[in-house]
């Protein structure tokens, strides 16, 4: 990154000289390669909260002229896709940008992750697409949730729920509200009912081992077992079972006593019934409901 475009940009908008002496100090901080302090010409320090907010400030220059251009696009700091019609008009717009880039703005361009692909080739900010599998609707796609983040949201509810984890019921359910939710936020606009249904499930049975972990005893057992309705028949039978936790977690033993209803009592939420309430697609007229296709 240039350093002097860059406070000429800044100037524009910051009049403040004490600020932009800072600015300019922080640039060319020095750094250290192979045990020596050699002098910053050009880039961004990295590591602080600064750096995302003055490339942003570079590159709000390139947003500016996709929409002049009339593009459409997607930009997290200096990570972006812009979409095309045909591979053409993809290519037209490849080198316009390369050379607005390395010309106007003095940018270097990773030519390993840059080039043209087609949407099914590419992720973006943890989204991808796939086809729609709908009769008459070749060539279009729908925003899904790529495969590692799906990976990492299951690792992450697994280390809340695993039964060795110190924590109550209630705190567990308090960290799954919060990761649950944070997550659907984030990717609302993707069609991820499926698969969400069937990760709820997961997380039920993975609670209801948790909670036959935590009784520990036979007798305490058969004696809850007796509180949440069960005959005493079955309480005992039930207790003195010799499946494994994650059998009984997935039985009858316990989907028909810590049902759904039970959990919310105790504050558990759904992701999936969150997802439905946030999700644009599924909350907003037609009239106003954003294209989700990339033709």
């Amino acid at each position: 990154m240039d350093h002097c475009l860059l406070l000429q940009l800044l100037y524009r908008k910051l009049k403040c000289p004490i600020t932009l002496r800072l600015i300019r100090k922080w640039l060319r901080a020095p750094i250290l390669i192979n045990g020596k302090l050699t002098q910053r010409k050009k880039g961004v320090p990295q590591g602080s909260p600064l750096s995302p907010l003055l490339s942003n400030i570079m590159l709000h220059e390139l947003d500016k002229e996709l929409e002049k251009q009339g593009l459409k696009y997607v930009r997290y700091a200096d990570d972006f896709s812009i979409y095309a019609k045909n591979k053409s008009t993809a290519r037209k717009t490849g080198n316009a940008v390369f050379l607005f880039l390395k010309n106007k703005l003095k940018l270097p361009i990773n030519r390993e992750k840059s080039g043209l692909r087609k949407p099914v080739q590419f992720e973006i900010l943890g989204h991808k697409f796939v086809p729609t599998y709908e009769k008459g609707t070749k060539g279009k796609y729908q925003l899904v949730v790529s495969d590692r983040s799906w990976k990492n949201l299951k690792q992450n509810l697994k280390t809340i729920t695993r039964k060795t984890t110190p924590a109550s019921i209630a705190e567990r359910i308090a960290r799954l509200k919060e990761v649950g939710k944070g997550w659907v936020n984030y990717f609302r606009m993707a069609s991820i009912h499926g698969k969400l249904k069937d990760l709820d499930s997961w997380v039920r049975n993975r609670l209801r081992y948790c909670i036959w972990h935590n009784w520990k005893k036979l007798e305490r057992k058969r004696k809850n077992l007796i509180r949440l309705g069960v005959d005493h028949r079955h309480a005992y039978q039930w207790s003195r079972t010799r499946k494994g936790g994650w059998a009984v977690a997935q039985s009858p033993i316990l989907i028909t006593t810590i049902t759904l209803e039970r959990l919310r009592k105790r504050g558990y939420e759904p992701m999936l019934e969150h997802y439905l309430k946030v999700s644009p697609q599924l909350n907003e007229p037609l009239y106003t409901r954003p294209v989700r296709t990339v033709v």
